[in-house]
């Protein structure tokens, strides 16, 4: 695990803001987005410190989504643990404690940027209505050990994986979030950004192929085909939907997510949130 800390002044600030490349490692998109922010002169307009981290070098450099197990449902990691990325998750999310985060993702199922997040707080809103995204999937129902579940951690997922779109993308979101989070000085435009929350696994039956149907972030309406396979079966909504990283390739046991569309996100993650004591403690870490 690589960490560079920048923009550390006389006053030896500790960093509250934070962002993750190669989370899996087939996903170069934020290590790329690191590596570029890093080789320009953009650091030294920074106004507060900030940690930038790519994750998991052993698997970047593989090609590979991990080495052992995956890092992403591993957290928050076990420092005596035999198992490499259990032992990294614990590294990580050592190193994040107290940070809010931006953690990027890459995939085979969407080409557009989308967010995801868990547990609501506006400071989570705010942080996706300034990345250039129009949907944002929470995984509250149904993510459990994952970067989403520690405090104060969103991700964004670029694009498509190893393309050069979602490394273009992820720079632009590292850029969106650090100017959000007052790390840069321009001001953060602010995006409609629709807000999804998934609720339900769709699962992969051992040995079938699946061509899908629908389209991510599109509703699928009660009795419409969403996916078939290549034994004839048909895969019919029982009710509404909005599909979530739904793919036939994209994972060996799970074809995607169910979702519910709740509106834009600034009307279902509220601002009169702050008047809560936690969320005005968080908003604080944004300054």
């Amino acid at each position: 695990m690589r960490t560079e800390v920048l923009g550390a002044d006389d006053t030896h600030e500790s960093p509250t803001v934070a962002a993750i490349g190669a989370i899996h490692g087939d996903e170069p998109c934020g290590a790329r987005a690191i590596e570029r922010f890093l080789a320009t002169g953009l650091q030294d307009r920074l106004q507060r410190p900030i940690k930038l981290i790519i994750a998991n070098e052993r698997a970047l450099a593989a090609s590979s989504r991990y080495v052992e197990v995956d890092l992403n449902r591993s957290f928050p990691g076990d420092a005596e643990s035999d198992l490499y990325e259990e032992r990294l998750a614990h590294r990580l999310w050592s190193e994040i404690k107290g940070c809010v985060t931006l953690g990027f993702h890459s995939t085979v199922s969407f080409d557009s940027p989308f967010g995801t997040f868990a547990d609501p707080t506006f400071l989570k809103s705010r942080i996706m209505r300034a990345l250039p995204i129009e949907h944002a999937a929470d995984f509250s129902a149904v993510a459990q050990g994952r970067s989403v579940n520690l405090p104060r951690f969103v991700n964004v997922e670029a694009g498509y994986q190893q393309s050069e779109a979602a490394a273009e993308t992820a720079y632009e979101c590292l850029l969106a979030y650090l100017r959000a989070m007052g790390a840069l000085p321009d001001s953060a435009n602010q995006t409609s950004t629709m807000h999804y929350l998934v609720q339900t696994v769709i699962e992969k039956s051992e040995k079938q192929d699946y061509t899908i149907c629908a389209e991510n972030f599109q509703r699928v309406a009660p009795g419409e085909v969403y996916a078939t396979t290549g034994q004839g079966q048909t895969l019919t909504a029982d009710k509404e939907f909005w599909p979530v990283l739904m793919s036939a390739d994209g994972h060996d046991v799970l074809l995607g997510y169910q979702a519910d569309q709740l509106g834009e996100i600034s009307q279902t993650i509220p601002e009169w949130l702050l008047l809560n004591g936690r969320a005005r403690h968080l908003c604080t870490l944004c300054r």
